[in-house]
């Protein structure tokens, strides 16, 4: 481990000591990198917006103000108090003066009605009653006759349509 800590650069050895003053002992080694990326990105940041502050006051080089100023207004930009705790109370008192709703449902998962999931049946499906012989057969030989491409009328497309239909098939009759 102390062969680890040589290959390491100053900043990573300053991060790697900060965790372990804060009794961090174990941490996935690309933590390190992580912080030193948050570090980097936030110095870039206040430096530039200490640059930014110093060209507006007219001056050559960015100053000890200017990086004040430049963090002043990051810390009051990224960060805010949250409201005094009587405000806290309040709004709790408020909230739990409305009673939860009760439970209507037996024991197990509560789940919503068929008609609002999507594993609810969307057709329905008819058995056709027995036809004596008789019928059936001249139900064949209708079929027999029938165009094979009969013309379709066209329908107006704004009445609604009902999605649940009733579907049936004919039951042909076993020759044995």
């Amino acid at each position: 481990m102390a062969g680890e800590d040589e290959d390491l650069p100053r900043d990573a050895k300053i991060v790697k000591t900060l965790l372990k003053s804060m009794g961090v002992e174990e941490y996935e080694p690309r933590v390190i990198h992580q912080f030193l990326e948050l570090w980097y990105r936030y110095v870039v940041d206040v430096l530039s917006d200490a640059q930014v502050y110093s060209d507006h006051a007219g001056k050559g080089a960015i100053d000890c103000d200017d990086v004040k100023l430049a963090i002043q207004s990051k810390v009051n930009f990224s960060f805010s108090q949250p409201p005094p705790r009587e405000v806290l109370l309040e709004l709790a008192r408020n909230r739990n003066k409305i009673p939860l709703p009760k439970s209507i449902s037996g024991p197990g998962v509560a789940l919503p009605p068929d008609q609002d999931t999507l594993i609810s049946p969307n057709y329905q499906l008819a058995v056709p009653k027995k036809r004596p012989a008789q019928a059936v057969e001249e139900m064949e030989e209708d079929e027999e006759t029938v165009e094979p491409n009969p013309p379709q009328e066209q329908k107006p497309t704004d009445i609604p349509q009902n999605t649940s239909q009733k579907v049936s098939f004919p039951l042909a009759k076993r020759t044995k």
